[in-house]
């Protein structure tokens, strides 16, 4: 269950009784006590009128008399909610502000509630700002979210055009939809191609088209899973260690860039005598080892041979390629 979901399933709860405890919510959304907690508190931020008492006698209730009634949204409005939860940023991706903005007005209460941390001068939307772009990226424009989000609920087969990664040319390919899933700021289409499961971003998907028949999906899969199967394959493909000593002023950096990739940070994080830290970073394949050239002067890759066979044939070519004027 994602956590849109679940913030849904457990405003449900409380509305079918007056007080209920940590521990009975997270037996019935099988989930740790301290994850309800953070799901509660996720329902106050959003102005949702949830509150918590201590002691012997008390738990978690929604505010009464003016409490937040999941029956009063339509059915888009619920769906909506357990897809992207209370993003709106999200909603308005998928079509869905307007739903999204009618959902919340009816789940806010009209008048305030009790201070469950004691008053503070500035709400907490005047303090907190989320932005889930990448970083030292333009905005890339997207193809119409909404659009292939409605078109994959039809669930039909879809006729893509999309180009590969790395691929100067796109290719035409049919594929089942499980759905859209949004990962470190950017949107995938995951679908079943040739029966088997893959990842497509939406800023390579040039168009598409839906075809008469149904989808046809791998028996037991669905979206959730799918997505999840994908992104620890791709983490957790890393057939070739490298190992580099790295400028330490260039550490934080390195942790933004490589990401998952950087499997361990010697020493704590701490430099050697020479400045540098030593790291390992998984690639694929040894081809991988290209990414670390922007790194410059701060960084030397130490091993495996081939890894720094391969630097050396790059910055060779790279230096011939500047040891002139420009064409």
């Amino acid at each position: 269950m994602s956590r849109p979901q679940r913030l849904i399933e457990l405003l449900a709860a409380l509305q079918t009784r007056r007080r209920t405890t940590a521990e009975e919510l997270a037996g019935e959304l099988g989930v740790s006590t301290r994850t309800v907690l953070r799901d509660v508190r996720a329902l106050v931020d959003a102005g949702i009128p949830v509150f918590t008492e201590r002691g012997k006698y008390g738990g978690i209730s929604l505010l009464p008399g003016d409490q937040a009634d999941l029956s009063k949204l339509t059915t888009g409005e619920a769906d909506l909610l357990r897809a992207v939860g209370l993003d709106l940023e999200r909603a308005r991706q998928v079509g869905g502000e307007a739903a999204a903005r009618s959902a919340l007005r009816k789940l806010t209460p009209r008048r305030a509630l009790p201070s469950v941390r004691g008053e503070l001068p500035l709400a907490l939307t005047d303090v907190i700002a989320i932005d889930n772009r990448p970083w030292f990226e333009d905005d890339v424009p997207l193809i119409d979210v909404a659009g292939l989000v409605r078109d994959v609920r039809t669930a039909k087969r879809l006729r893509i055009v999309y180009r590969r990664s790395g691929a100067q040319s796109a290719r035409e390919s049919v594929v089942d939809p499980y759905g859209l899933v949004q990962r470190g700021g950017r949107w995938y289409l995951v679908a079943d191609q040739d029966g088997r499961p893959r990842m497509f971003a939406l800023t390579r998907l040039q168009r598409w088209v839906v075809l008469d028949d149904p989808r046809r999906l791998r028996a037991g899969a669905d979206l959730a899973g799918t997505a999840r199967e994908l992104a620890e394959a791709l983490e957790g493909a890393g057939r070739v260690l490298v190992t580099a000593r790295v400028d330490a002023g260039s550490l934080d950096l390195a942790r933004r860039i490589l990401g998952a990739r950087l499997r361990t940070v010697g020493d704590a994080g701490e430099p050697g005598e020479d400045g540098r830290v030593e790291v390992t970073v998984a690639y694929r394949g040894i081809d991988g080892v290209r990414q670390l050239l922007q790194f410059g002067e701060h960084i030397e890759v130490v091993a495996p041979e081939a890894a720094r066979r391969l630097i050396e044939r790059l910055a060779a070519g790279l230096a011939r390629s500047h040891s002139g004027p420009p064409p």
